[in-house]
């Protein structure tokens, strides 16, 4: 089993001009990734638009990274799903075809309870003999999941590992890392958060970020855990004006995508309803990825 530790950017799904998925492109991106030195990869997450791809194309996606990675960096697979039939199905799929760990956040519609997460989550564990990383993100799912909740199921499923903490609260991420400690893993899903996090406790990093400046994001957690701060926080200034940027647009995903374009790597248009970013948020990014490489030249 592959230790799931370090900063994993959360990958784009690459699309063509009408919209279908581009396959190759991924395999071609996570190529790019690992020559970066990135610690580990995760797809069909939120950043790859996972509630827009049909049921094969999360299959195929999950095929083609297997595929591409080849066990060489560990490889987490999104499998949220609303139901708990249609998340264990996706799972099971993901274990099957070789990824290390799975993904998963609370249904997103129905705003479920403490106690149907709680199940649910459970349910879905219990299916595979993966790790699975489960996620609190109140701003995309409608659901704030308590400490309570999140350290339980922690305790009593064996193979839930990790939580991705997004709430944007350190404080729950600081209970879950102290309180959890031998039970779960916290890892940072709050751009904005990243070092703080690191410092009560996360032992990684689902990045959006990472795709702009994979390299970026992985020198700030592994100078953190050089004891390097001075270096740490250095970097992370640096990039926290992207970190920004990426919270506080509501247009995540397509700046991620749009930043492949400009790097020359495979990104492409959003499925509708997402529209593209605007010409001032254009040009806002392209300063911000101008800076990046004017500090890393220099």
């Amino acid at each position: 089993m592959k230790e799931i530790k370090g900063a994993f950017p959360v990958l784009v799904t690459p699309m063509h001009e009408d919209e279908t998925v581009n396959f190759n492109g991924l395999a071609e991106n996570i190529e790019k990734f690992i020559q970066e030195g990135v610690a580990g990869l995760c797809i069909n997450g939120s950043t790859g638009e996972f509630v827009s791809l049909t049921k094969e194309e999360r299959f195929q996606a999950v095929e083609t990274a297997v595929a591409q990675v080849k066990g060489r960096v560990p490889l987490i697979v999104g499998t949220a799903a609303e139901t708990t039939a249609d998340a264990i199905e996706y799972t099971r799929q993901a274990e099957k075809t070789g990824a290390d760990a799975a993904l998963l956040i609370n249904s997103y519609y129905a705003h479920p309870t403490e106690e149907e997460i709680y199940a649910h989550f459970k349910a879905v564990a219990e299916s595979v003999k993966i790790p699975v990383m489960i996620y609190n993100n109140p701003f995309t799912s409608g659901v704030d999941i308590s400490t309570e909740t999140l350290l339980k199921v922690g305790r009593d499923v064996p193979n839930i590992t990790h939580i991705k903490e997004s709430s944007g609260d350190i404080r729950k991420a600081r209970d879950i890392a102290r309180r959890g400690e031998g039970d779960i893993q916290v890892f940072c899903g709050s751009e904005e958060l990243v070092l703080e996090s690191f410092f009560v406790g996360a032992t990684g990093w689902i990045s959006v970020a990472g795709n702009i400046a994979p390299r970026l994001v992985t020198d700030i957690y592994e100078s953190y855990q050089a004891g390097d701060l001075d270096q740490a926080w250095k970097l992370y200034d640096r990039l926290l004006p992207l970190c920004e940027f990426l919270e506080g647009s509501g247009k995540y995903v397509q700046i991620a995508k749009r930043s492949m374009e400009l790097k020359g790597w495979a990104g492409g248009p959003c499925r509708k309803p997402r529209m593209p970013l605007t010409a001032e948020e254009d040009a806002r990014l392209k300063e911000l990825m101008a800076s990046l490489e004017t500090v890393k030249q220099s």
